[in-house]
Formats: structure tokens, C-alpha cells, sequence
């Protein structure tokens, strides 16, 4: 979706909003941490986020890696910044097509800094000299493709400030009248450079009415963080500091957390100044860190949860005016692999909204020919493939399992820390799982988000999921029942706030072949049970769901709403995902030991042996699914 248009409709509902602003680190650890950065932050619901890209050029192909990743897979509306620094057109129109093809719908287009070395900005051969001509350029080729945005200067462009106050005068209206020309070119929209002083932006936003500039106009707010950031960027950028704020930085500048929070209310003060003003949001420059960001954005009071707004679905849903813009149906099995399962779907072109079964059978994977009986215990799982019924409707396990965003030796590292501590037999194995539950340790190989106790919303049933791993349980999704439980519930609450949430208690874990032989009659007693079970190969294979029944487990009920069943649970989608789960023993956690330890040894045997168990308590009313453990 263009940010002009999520920008319009928060002004037209009078919500103030904000935005977050990142730049590409230098290193592939340092990538990795911004998206887990860019995870928390997008989670506080900015209206978009933006990507720089890099003095001179130089960080042009991080820049759009970040870029399609974070519209993808962080699942935020992005905007790339372009620069006409060291960029003749070929490389311009390389760019453009390839973040179109990603869905990238936002360009912040700029003239750009001079390259290191250089003095002033000089345009290269085949290369545009002035933000302007990109601004044309791109409407030109791409037409109404891209929402485009622009800089503004409350004080004039650095190159045009100088001491002469007439000058500066001149100086300062000829830069609006640029800026006019920006937008009458195609800009939609204008993000300025950053100020220490919201008299200064209002005064160029007024400035900028009175030259006929009618588009919105978003300050853009740097957060004070640290007194060496803060007298770099203000003598780079020639910024006025008013003395008042001089004299105060002055006084704590060897007190870290004191400038931070001097920072934090500062900016605050400044952002209810402009906002008042008629600022519709506020841009934050986060430089890569978060707390002064979310600091700023809690107290004022504006992030959606604090104004009534949730998001309509369990997951964080996609940019509006992608092919998953209707999504609202995925298989419960991936709920904390989120970004695994839309890599491994991305080959889709349509997406279930309402219902799976249309999905289904509009797949290669349905074949309506075969008896839709539940299957007997004595079925294989070769049965079920050869029904067609297996993993290639989402997409193939080897090609879409590396969901995080770094080399593997750097994945590896990341995984030691959270997870990869010796495990000499299957009792420590299972340590790990319950101290996992008990936040004892930060992750797990199913999980794709380093947070303790990740699957259990409450103390009590994080408790009750560490007994169960401890007697060989090892649980990796869960869900408790939920009836009639308001949509605003902190636990499992989502939609919009006048509605209803329902859950069938749902339990996934692995366990051993021994001690699955002993709980199979119990499921197989339990008429309100539904149950899917397979080791690694599908040698052993258990299932009472027919290969074409679908069994919501979650869903919602909203005033001027159809029925909303986000999570399912489907026999051909759990096989897709066993194929996954099994592998993350491998890769993710056996990998992290040398061939040949005994942590190794260990946890390829359960690799090679464990059964794969997925159990639906249907009774949501009455049922108990953890006592039948």
C-alpha cells in the first residue's frame, strides 16, 4: 500500500501516528540485529518504516535486501530511500524493479550526500544531478506504481545555510520553492530533516502552506541519545539548538542514562508541539536503537493499542495491495514460525481468506477422487502422498526452512547462545525444553523469536508445559481453550475490540515411540479428539482426520463481521510441516555440536526416532487436554 494513503486515512480518522527510520549496518551480525530490533518495534504498530541508503551509495544492495525483507517478512509498509549519489539511471531502474517485483510500494527519493572524499555532490555520468529529476524520473517509467516521498529543510539545506541573515532569508524561500517543485513533480508526501527547536518546524510548515504546498508534512524527530550523536549530527546537519537544551546537554553530557532520558523528554515535548501545530505523525530517526523510539512514542500516548486499535488477525498482517492483503486463514502448525511459513507459501499467488477448504481444493494437493473416511491406524503415510495430499502445496522444506537473515556460522552462534548447551542424554534434553517454558532460556529451534516461554500466555500453564517436557512430553506449540473471551483480552485477545474470541485447547510436541504406543489407545478413546501423529519417515503414522477436513481451532466473532477462523488444523498441512519440525533437530540443533559428540549422537536419535504428535481438544467448553498427560 502507498504510505500516502495509510498518511490520509489517519488523518481523515484524527489519529496522530508515527514512523520509525533505520539504516543498513555494516555487518551481517549487525543485520541480524536490526531485524530482530525492526521485529520488537513494528510490534508497537508505526504506520510505515524506512531504510537509508547509505552515504554515497554505499550500502545499496543491503539497503534493498533490508528493504524486501522488511516488507515481507517483518511484515511492515516500507519505504527505500534512493539517492542519485554514484547511481547513473541502468542502476536506478535495476533498483526500482527489483523492490517492485518484491512489492516495495514507497521510495523516499533524494539527491543524496557526497561520496566520501568529496567535498560537494557532483552527479556522474548517466546519473540525475538533483532529487527533482528522480522524482521525475520515476513517475515517468513507473507511473503510479511507487508513492513517492521527499526531504524538507526547516532551516534550509545545509549546503545553503550560511551567516548573511539576507542571504539565509533568500536562501531559506528558494529552498521551498524546490520543494514545490518536488511535489508538483510527484512527491506525495514530505519527511524533513531533524530540529531541536518545534518552532522552527512550524514556522516552515506554515511557510510551506503559504507557498502552496498542500500535501502532508511529517517532522522528522531525533531523540537525543548520547552527547557525542547529538553534537555530531547537529554540526553535520547545521542545526539550531536553542541554548536552553545546549546548556542542559552540557551539564549531564557524562551521564549516559541522564542524557538518554533528558532525550526521551525532550523529544516528547517536541513532538506534542507539532502534533498541536497540525503535524498528522511524527517520523522518528531511531538510529538503529529502540529505546528512546519507544520511549517517545509510549508517552505520548499514540501507538494503535493505546488508541483502541489491535490487529485483526493472530499474526501481524501483510501490506495492504499484496497478494496476501486477504489472507486470513494458515495452518496453526507454523503460529510461532511465522516468516517460515510465508517463504514457504510465497510461491502462492492467491491466499485463503475466509475459508482453507477453498484453498484446498483449488490445489494440486485435493484430490476429491479419494474416500474421505478418517484414516485407519493401520494407514501408511505413503497412502496419504500418493492421494496427493503431501507437502507440495507449501513449498518445499529445504528451500524455505532458513528463515533468518544471516550466514550460517552467525546463525549458529545466535543459537549456541539461546539453546545450544551440552545435552548428554534425552533427560537434559528435556531440561531444555522445560526451562525453555520457565524462561530460563531464551529459545528454541521451533521458535522464531529468542522470547522465554514463548508459547504460554500465562505463568500457570508455562508451569504446567514444563511438567509435561519433563516426562518426555516435549512440547513446541500450544494453545489453551477460550470462550466468549473479549477480543481485548491481553492473553488471547485479537480483532477489532467489540468482539469475541474462541479456542480449542490444541497441544504439538514430540515424544518418544515407547511412550506414544501408551497414549494412542487414550486418543483413540476420546471422541472429542483429533489427532495426527508421524515420525520422520512416516513409518509410524497415526491420524483420525479424514484428508480432507478442516478443523478450525481459532476463531472470532465481530460485529459487521463474517465468521473469522484464523488457525487451522489440516492433515496435508501437518505433514508439509512435520517435515520441517524433524529438520530443526538436525540443522538448528544437533548441527551446533561437532559429528560425533555425544550431544550430537543424542539428538539425532530423536531425530531418527520421536513421533510427531498433534492433538485438537474439539470440546471447548468442558474439555481438559493437558490432564489426559
Amino acid at each position: 500500500m502507498k504510505i500516502i494513503d495509510k498518511i490520509n486515512l489517519k488523518i481523515e480518522e484524527r489519529r496522530p501516528f508515527f514512523s520509525f527510520e533505520f539504516f543498513p549496518p555494516r555487518t551481517e551480525e549487525g543485520v541480524e540485529n536490526l531485524f530482530e530490533r525492526q521485529e520488537r518495534l513494528v510490534s508497537y504498530g508505526p504506520v510505515f518504516c524506512d531504510i537509508t541508503w547509505g552515504a554515497g551509495g554505499s550500502t545499496a544492495d543491503v539497503t534493498q535486501d533490508i528493504a524486501v525483507k522488511m516488507q515481507n517478512l517483518v511484515g511492515v509498509e516500507t519505504m527505500m530511500h534512493l539517492t542519485c549519489t554514484n547511481m547513473p539511471k541502468e542502476r536506478l531502474e535495476i533498483a526500482l524493479k527489483e523492490v517492485q517485483k518484491a512489492g516495495v510500494k514507497n521510495i523516499l527519493a533524494l539527491r543524496g550526500d557526497a561520496p566520501k572524499g568529496q567535498d560537494k555532490f557532483e552527479a556522474i555520468e548517466g546519473g540525475f544531478s538533483c532529487a527533482l529529476d528522480l522524482v521525475k524520473y520515476i513517475k515517468k517509467e513507473f507511473g503510479s506504481y511507487f508513492g513517492i516521498g521527499v526531504a524538507g529543510y526547516p532551516e534550509a539545506h545545509p549546503d545553503s545555510i550560511v551567516d548573511d541573515p539576507e542571504q539565509m532569508k533568500k536562501n531559506y524561500f528558494e529552498n521551498i520553492e524546490y520543494l514545490k517543485k518536488k511535489v508538483d513533480a510527484g512527491a506525495d508526501f514530505i519527511i524533513t530533516q531533524l530540529f531541536y527547536d518545534a518552532n522552527i518546524f512550524i514556522k516552515f510548515m506554515n511557510d510551506c502552506r503559504a507557498a502552496g504546498i498542500t500535501c502532508p508534512i511529517l517532522p522528522g524527530i531525533m531523540p537525543i541519545a548520547s552527547y557525542a550523536g547529538f553534537k555530531r549530527m547537529t554540526s553535520f546537519c547545521k542545526t539550531h539548538v536553542p541554548q536552553h537544551i545546549l546548556d542542559a546537554v552540557e551539564a549531564i553530557k557524562d551521564d549516559e542514562e541522564a542524557i538518554k532520558n533528558f532525550g526521551i523528554s525532550y523529544g516528547v515535548e517536541m513532538c506534542r508541539k507539532v502534533l498541536a501545530a497540525g503535524a498528522p505523525g511524527v517520523h522518528l530517526y531511531t538510529l538503529n536503537l529502540e529505546r528512546s523510539a519507544v520511549g517517545i512514542v509510549e508517552k505520548l500516548g499514540i501507538m494503535p493499542e493505546q488508541l483502541g486499535s489491535r490487529f485483526p488477525l493472530p499474526w501481524r498482517p501483510a501490506s495492504i495491495g499484496t497478494d496476501r492483503t486477504n489472507e486470513g486463514v494458515r495452518p496453526i502448525f507454523w503460529a510461532n514460525r511465522p516468516k517460515s511459513y510465508v517463504l514457504r507459501t510465497s510461491h502462492w499467488t492467491e491466499f485463503p481468506s475466509k475459508s482453507w477448504t477453498s484453498k484446498l481444493l483449488a490445489s494440486a494437493a485435493f484430490d476429491s477422487s479419494v474416500d474421505q473416511k478418517p484414516l485407519s491406524d493401520a494407514v501408511n503415510v505413503a497412502t496419504v502422498t500418493e492421494a496427493s495430499l503431501a507437502s507440495h502445496v507449501i513449498g518445499d522444506v529445504n528451500k524455505y526452512q532458513m528463515t533468518r537473515h544471516i550466514c550460517s556460522t552467525l546463525r549458529q552462534e545466535r543459537s549456541r547462545a539461546s539453546w545450544g548447551i551440552e545435552v548428554s542424554n534425552v533427560e537434559a534434553v528435556k531440561d531444555v525444553f522445560a526451562k525453555f517454558y520457565l524462561g530460563e532460556l531464551r529459545g528454541l529451534p521451533w521458535f522464531e523469536h529468542d522470547v522465554p516461554g514463548a508459547a504460554a500466555a500465562s505463568i500457570e500453564l508455562r508451569e504446567q508445559l514444563a511438567v509435561l517436557c519433563r516426562k518426555g512430553i516435549l512440547v513446541m506449540n500450544c494453545q489453551p481453550s477460550a470462550r466468549e473471551t473479549p477480543a481485548t483480552d491481553p492473553v488471547v485477545g485479537w480483532g477489532p475490540t467489540k468482539g469475541y474470541v474462541y479456542q480449542k485447547a490444541y497441544l504439538e510436541f514430540f515424544v518418544a515411540p515407547e511412550a506414544f504406543r501408551s497414549l494412542l489407545p487414550v486418543l483413540q478413546g476420546k471422541e472429542n479428539v483429533t489427532y495426527m501423529a508421524s515420525d520422520v519417515r512416516g513409518e509410524i503414522f497415526h491420524s483420525n482426520a479424514a484428508p480432507g477436513d478442516v478443523n478450525a481451532v481459532t476463531w472470532g466473532v465481530f460485529p459487521g463481521h463474517e465468521l473469522v477462523q484464523p488457525f487451522v488444523a489440516t492433515l496435508p498441512a501437518f505433514l508439509s510441516w512435520r517435515d520441517e519440525a524433524f529438520a530443526l533437530w538436525d540443522e538448528d540443533w544437533a548441527a551446533l555440536y561437532p559429528e560425533g559428540s555425544v550431544s550430537r549422537t543424542v539428538l539425532k536419535a530423536i531425530h531418527d526416532t520421536y513421533v510427531l504428535v498433534s492433538i485438537t481438544e474439539n470440546d471447548f467448553v468442558n474439555g481438559d487436554l493437558l490432564s489426559k498427560f
